[in-house]
């Protein structure tokens, strides 16, 4: 009697939430992530130490800065390919500044410009003048890349200020990088800004059905063009964290980000075809791929094998609910 009345002390919609909740493609991503790092502990003698689990926090933080951004963008319906051509050319201005005797205040807001600029001209071709996002930012990704080539062709920018390598290379406490607060900085800002506030319901509103949207009052492609300047402001924040660890710039810089990028996304559960999706997801996401490729890179992997698995990844996350679907249908039937 005792355990039927504790049974019904528990409201219904506590056990539903609770089985949502273990259901969900956050909880098998969080499995998955705490296997990978099991598994790499044993795999390699050095993974378990503590400077070089805080090195790897440098093969996520930055894409993740992004991949926030880039949820948004893909729930809303649309996607930008030009953002590791942005950070191409930030860092070129950054570098070219340099030359002329920029400090480490003049580099960040330089660099932010840079990636708000881009934003605003990917934002204008698809939201003004209403051209297919794949198709402008797969332009201005040769773009902006192709603007680097010209003005550093074979060359490198160096000599940037010491003060402005503690963004990329700083640490605040033990291990505790400048890069990852930033991570958990903005991860918490775009978590509020989808799950807690008006504009976050309306990029999913937009999302799941546009025309609707607009006839419901939501400024759709206000809303849009907001979401491709966060999305070139994030790819600014990037470009001064990754060039300020390199302490050099060249053109061929971040080169491939963005597929690493969408994958991070799609694989943190977010829709490639827009509707759906979380930032706690992709915040695990990002935890994963960087434990991936670190454990990778400990075993002495090439980067090679890298690029096909997370071209793999890509596939695999896009078609894996599709092949689901269609398993689940024939055994209906």
């Amino acid at each position: 009697m005792t355990d039927i009345a504790a049974q019904r002390h528990i409201p219904d919609r506590l056990h539903s939430r609770a089985y949502r909740t273990v259901r969900s493609w956050e909880s098998l991503l969080l499995a998955v992530a705490i296997a990978i790092f099991v598994v790499n502990s044993f795999a390699s003698p050095y993974f378990l130490n503590a400077w070089n689990l805080s090195d790897a926090t440098f093969n996520f933080t930055e894409k993740a800065m992004i991949a926030f951004a880039m949820a948004l963008l893909i729930i809303a319906g649309e996607i930008d390919l030009s953002v590791a051509s942005i950070i191409a050319l930030a860092s070129t201005a950054m570098g070219l500044a340099t030359q002329y005797g920029a400090g480490t205040p003049e580099l960040v807001i330089i660099g932010l410009s840079v990636g708000l600029l881009c934003g605003a001209f990917n934002g204008f071709f698809v939201t003004i003048l209403g051209l297919p996002s794949i198709v402008v930012t797969i332009g201005t990704m040769s773009l902006f890349r192709g603007i680097s080539f010209i003005i550093l062709g074979d060359d490198a920018f160096r000599g940037y200020p010491a003060s402005f390598s503690w963004f990329g290379q700083g640490y605040i406490y033990w291990v505790f990088t400048v890069e990852m607060l930033l991570f958990v900085i903005i991860a918490v800002i775009y978590g509020v800004l989808l799950h807690k506030t008006n504009f976050g319901r309306a990029v999913y509103a937009i999302g799941n059905n546009p025309t609707a949207a607009l006839f419901s009052g939501i400024r759709v492609q206000r809303v849009k063009f907001i979401l491709f300047l966060l999305t070139g402001l994030m790819s600014g924040v990037a470009a001064i964290c990754l060039t300020s660890r390199l302490g050099s710039t060249r053109p061929s810089i971040a080169t491939g980000m963005e597929l690493e990028v969408v994958t991070m996304v799609v694989l943190g559960g977010v829709n490639i075809l827009g509707g759906s999706g979380s930032i706690p997801g992709v915040v695990i996401a990002a935890f994963v791929m960087g434990l991936v490729t670190f454990g990778l890179g400990l075993l002495n992997v090439p980067g090679i094998v890298m690029s096909i698995f997370i071209g793999l990844l890509l596939i695999g996350v896009i078609a894996l609910p599709r092949l689901w679907t269609m398993f689940a249908s024939h055994g209906k039937s």
